[in-house]
């Protein structure tokens, strides 16, 4: 594969996982699944009558039952880091399923030839758009039978059965959130983990009026609360616990601003390692029932995973 591809691969696969946030995890009940608002029929109590966690645990299940919303997501990366710094993503996730259709700007390599990639999720099956006129369509429109096919397909379903793990695509989800999902309530729900939430107090968002909390979680705290980590070999949770404390990641500092109708309006969550502070700033909005996304069709995606399996048998046969 081109480095083009190569380094598109890995951005998406980060924003995939970043959408869903690095630490989602699971922390107390799940309501029943329905239209937002559902969750709870009683009007919201004032900021000042209940404790941090109530109001908290009161969104998380609103949020949940939700199952979709809209968002516009800025993430910044130190620049010793040498990855992109700034990098945007913006359109609808859903939770119930999990599915996805995000475009993202600023993380292409210089010379792809294109400002942004449209990305699409759906029954953990992801598709990305080549942009028109990079490196990449350019070399695929070259290759027999790849006329037209401007969609990348990367099942990871698949993936994780090719590789004879049977907890494989369960791994993914304790790793970054693929399998879990990509919705706010898991960020939700990672803030309740915190013990030392709190609220800040009553501020405006784009105009809006909403209470404002703040908590930190250890890298631990967040794999003592992330369910899917139990997939985890004892030596595979030393390696990722390892790998934190070698990038010098101990944890994060997370804000979220919750409205008057009880859905996370705005998220802030500051990772802090040598480099510098890597930061997910989010705003979500229009939170409604069951997203649905159209994947491109058969006839205009190419299989990755199934690519780089017929390169593989081509040279074993040489």
């Amino acid at each position: 594969m081109s480095v083009y591809r190569k380094k598109t691969v890995g951005a998406v696969l980060a924003a995939v996982l970043l959408v869903g946030g690095a630490t989602a995890c699971e922390n107390g009940k799940k309501t029943d699944s329905g239209k937002a608002g559902s969750a709870s029929a009683e009007p919201a109590k004032p900021a000042a009558a209940v404790s941090p966690a109530e109001a908290l645990n009161a969104a998380y299940k609103k949020t949940s039952a939700a199952k979709s919303a809209k968002v516009r997501m800025t993430l910044s990366m130190p620049a010793a880091t040498g990855a992109a710094t700034n990098m945007e993503m913006t359109g609808v996730q859903g939770w119930g399923p999990d599915v996805m259709d995000i475009t993202m700007k600023g993380a292409l390599p210089a010379g792809s030839g294109a400002e942004s990639v449209r990305m699409i999720m759906s029954n953990n099956v992801m598709f990305m758009e080549m942009p028109a006129g990079s490196p990449t369509a350019k070399g695929l429109e070259g290759m027999e039978g790849m006329e037209g096919k401007r969609w990348m397909k990367l099942d990871l379903n698949a993936a994780a059965a090719a590789s004879g793990d049977a907890e494989a695509l369960k791994k993914l989800g304790g790793l970054g959130g693929v399998e879990q999902g990509q919705d706010p309530a898991k960020q939700l729900a990672l803030l309740l983990s915190s013990p030392n939430v709190k609220h800040v107090g009553s501020e405006k968002v784009e105009g809006t009026d909403a209470e404002h909390y703040k908590g930190t979680v250890t890298f631990e705290e967040m794999l003592a609360a992330n369910d899917s980590v139990k997939a985890l070999t004892e030596a595979e949770r030393k390696q990722l616990t390892d790998a934190m404390k070698t990038a010098g990641i101990t944890g994060y500092d997370m804000d979220v601003w919750v409205n008057k109708d009880g859905y996370p309006v705005h998220m802030k969550v500051g990772m802090s390692m040598p480099q510098g502070t890597m930061n997910m700033d989010a705003y979500y909005s229009d939170y409604g029932s069951a997203a649905t996304v159209q994947t491109p069709p058969d006839s205009e995606t190419f299989d990755l995973f199934g690519m780089l399996k017929e390169l593989g048998k081509a040279g074993a046969g040489a």
